[in-house]
């Protein structure tokens, strides 16, 4: 496909491993933010509100602020982290990449408990997962965010299939794994397995129960939304289905896909014309009569949310986030599934054979069915069992091969309850909620928080 104004070596370089590639790992998680007697989130404005924590760790931490129109959102550190707010005052701390699992895992834990230390102080409580508990869209704060109103904007146009985007703004949080590829023939074999395993890591992983504090049979609120957002730039990356694909197959898919919004000259955000694919922006330009620059691609490439975004890394976005003593599974599945190549070869080619049609009813279902999911005539109970093993024995060959810390295989043993009693995490949580919890916001935080 032929561009004007960047080249291709331009738009392929964001996709193309740098020359001193190593495999590291870069671990995201995101948390609420909320009252420790009622569960609900924290406004931005206000004493002990997400503008004053933001203005704390700044004071007390090694970092540079983060603005946007002159209002705080997010902290820089010293060492390569980062913590930003998300729409409903959600914090996400960014890990600098480390090369190893334990060490990734130890740097969030005790950024994590820093954090909540800090929070004590605010009378607020920092709780991991995958979804505000006890808020609802009409009633969760909103941080002011630039990019928020054109977001919001952009998925009501979609009526039906844009409203989860409206939720998953203000209510999500999430556990995401940056990890590296080496050259294109690991691009894709990294990729098309990362993409096939996605659906059913997420059936594994269900964790969003509650909404508004109540049940109503989902087990993932979060992934249901995900369902019902812009679906040409959500789920799954469909080239990285095909055996052999490349870096080209993915900056064309991506070339076919219209911006949300766009810095102008002046700085400030707009709204991308919705039926003009990058590609067109790139040949005819901006109605401002500019042309889309590299930042512009870079942009354009941060708007698209599948399971696996594709960039200089490979993120892993599909599972929701685990309760802060069970978070490292997450990271310890696709590191051991990823970086090692007996590993990554059995689990593609134990999922190769499902089709697009067959993954994408499975994601219709596993929201509420987590693993009793069927994907083709198989159940996702079995698959999962088989991808948590081969992820163990390549954090045991990574052990073995002086890559990894002797504990990191057991980051995955929260999953054997799991998978020996059918219980996802959302199921256990929802037990608890029913039982020792008391339906009771307080208690939960209490069980939850950092």
């Amino acid at each position: 496909m032929g561009t004007a104004g960047l080249g291709r070596d331009e738009l392929r370089s964001l996709l193309e491993a740098p020359a001193a590639a190593s495999e590291r790992i870069g671990l995201e998680i995101e948390c609420g933010v909320v009252d420790p007697r009622t569960g609900l989130a924290t406004p931005y404005p206000g004493r002990n509100g997400m503008r004053a924590v933001l203005e704390a760790v700044l004071a007390e931490w090694d970092g540079k602020a983060l603005f946007d129109a002159g209002r705080p959102v997010g902290v820089e550190l010293a060492d390569g982290g980062l913590i930003g707010l998300e729409h409903g005052g959600q914090l996400e701390y960014s890990g600098p990449p480390t090369a190893d699992l334990a060490a990734a895992v130890d740097d969030v834990r005790l950024t994590l408990v820093r954090l909540a230390e800090l929070l004590r102080r605010f009378d607020l409580a920092l709780l991991p997962g995958a979804y505000l508990p006890f808020d609802r869209i009409e009633t969760v704060p909103w941080v002011p965010l630039s990019r928020g109103p054109i977001l919001r904007e952009h998925f009501e146009s979609f009526e039906g299939a844009g409203s989860g985007g409206v939720r998953l703004l203000p209510l999500s949080t999430c556990t995401q794994v940056h990890l590296d590829h080496l050259s294109e023939d690991d691009f894709t074999q990294k990729l098309r397995m990362q993409a096939a395993a996605s659906p059913v890591v997420a059936a594994l992983l269900v964790n969003s129960p509650l909404y508004g504090g109540r049940l109503d049979g989902l087990l993932s609120h979060r992934c249901r939304d995900w369902l019902l957002t812009d679906p040409q730039r959500c789920g799954l990356v469909r080239p990285a289905l095909h055996e052999n694909v490349g870096i080209d197959d993915v900056v064309d898919w991506a070339l076919d896909i219209p911006m949300v919004f766009y810095q102008d000259r002046t700085g400030g955000l707009r709204p991308a014309p919705p039926d003009r694919p990058f590609a067109s922006l790139l040949r005819d330009g901006f109605a401002d009569g500019t042309r889309p620059l590299f930042s512009h691609w870079v942009a354009h490439l941060a708007q698209i949310w599948t399971h696996v975004r594709v960039r200089r890394t490979l993120e892993l976005r599909a599972a929701d986030g685990p309760a802060y003593q069970n978070f490292q599974v997450v990271p310890a599945l696709w590191t051991g599934l990823s970086y090692h190549a007996p590993s990554r070869a059995a689990a593609w080619e134990l999922l190769r054979h499902y089709s697009v049609g067959q993954l994408q009813a499975a994601e219709e279902d596993f929201p509420s069915e987590g693993l009793r999911t069927m994907l083709g005539g198989d159940r996702v109970h079995e698959l999962a069992g088989e991808l948590v093993r081969l992820a163990r024995e390549g954090l045991r060959a990574r052990v073995a091969a002086g890559l990894e810390r002797p504990e990191a295989p057991s980051y995955l043993d929260p999953l054997d309850e799991v998978l020996h009693t059918g219980r996802t995490f959302a199921e256990q949580c929802a037990r608890l909620w029913e039982t020792d919890l008391q339906r009771d916001p307080r208690r939960y935080v209490a069980h939850f928080r950092v």
